[in-house]
């Protein structure tokens, strides 16, 4: 697999309110960045939407679904979740499920995993939580059941979390099915990826990306792994516009309505507030990719656009001033 640019959409509340028209729209973006050259479309798995977007009860549906109606309505985009929570979803339900989107998709899935972290959705939807040592502990079991189903093995797994007998997992397109980990942690988190993942993508703070990066090659020197076969990407956040002023005001207007105002902080504050955002033109969001991402040894590149990415056009825009970052 290859994701050297990644369109994520998270955010499904769009002008009008429409729900019948949140899918059309959701299928507009992933077919521009179909066209337009992006490596892959990536939805997030959750119920409610996240605290740093919206209000829990904004439209959010249910990714596996939604990957299955992108599959038909794209040709060439990789496919994943970004990423699945693994407290959600028996590990045998998962790998079938990724296994028919692969399907579907003609070969385009990525299954994309994590611990999970969104304990509202689990207190109020009746999923167990546990602790953070109970989350990785259950991802960690999980990923010796996935795995094996995804190479065409039959585990047979009595664990703490999960049992399995002989598990089946047909029809497969392929045994090399690849498993892409989210996330920062740097003990737990970088050593399942570097136990079983084909990509990384870190989601930190860009000032933190060297130090990441570092603990990454640790991991991958403790598991044996040799660094440069984990391919890695940074999940972004963008606001672009060709006017660069108005980028800034939707910058502004977006992180006021969650609560922030940009210029009440001071200049410390304000470079923490952003650590992970991208504002300007085209050429003004590229030059800060290159610059915070990209120089500090990331391959790779997945951004959203809550504020403008469902408007027409944008997602394209996105993608030409990007595409020659991460290509060779």
């Amino acid at each position: 697999m290859s994701i050297r640019l990644g369109y994520q959409i998270p955010n499904f509340s769009y002008p009008g309110g429409d729900p019948a028209r949140i899918v059309p729209t959701v299928v507009q973006q992933a077919q521009e960045a179909d066209a337009a050259g992006v490596d892959a479309v990536l939805v997030m798995d959750h119920f409610y939407q996240l605290p740093g977007i919206g209000d829990p009860d904004q439209p959010m549906l249910e990714a596996y679904t939604l990957l299955g109606a992108l599959a038909t309505a794209t040709e060439n985009v990789q496919l994943s979740t970004l990423v699945t929570g693994n407290t959600y979803r028996n590990p045998t339900l998962l790998a079938k499920e990724v296994t028919t989107l692969d399907l579907v998709s003609a070969g385009r899935a990525v299954l994309g995993i994590g611990a999970g972290w969104f304990e509202l959705e689990h207190q109020q939807l009746g999923f167990e939580f546990g602790t953070f040592t109970d989350r990785f502990n259950r991802l960690e079991e999980a990923l010796s059941i996935i795995e094996p189903m995804l190479r065409g093995e039959r585990p047979t797994v009595s664990g703490e979390w999960y049992r399995t007998e002989a598990a089946m997992n047909e029809p497969r397109l392929r045994d090399d099915l690849p498993i892409l980990i989210g996330g920062g942690g740097e003990r737990k988190t970088f050593k399942y990826a570097a136990r079983h993942a084909a990509h990384l993508n870190l989601i930190c703070n860009a000032s933190d990306i060297p130090q990441k990066l570092e603990a990454l090659a640790a991991r991958c020197e403790e598991e044996g792994r040799d660094r440069s076969t984990l391919e890695t990407s940074y999940l972004a956040f963008v606001m672009m516009d060709e006017d660069g002023d108005a980028a800034r005001a939707m910058h502004r207007d977006f992180l006021r309505s969650r609560g922030v105002d940009l210029d009440a902080m001071s200049d410390a504050e304000r470079s923490a507030a952003t650590d992970r955002q991208f504002v300007g033109t085209p050429d003004e969001v590229a030059g800060q990719l290159r610059e915070r991402v990209l120089d500090r040894g990331v391959d790779g590149l997945v951004v959203n656009m809550v504020a403008n990415g469902h408007v027409p056009g944008v997602v394209s825009m996105m993608a030409e001033a990007l595409r020659p970052l991460v290509t060779a």
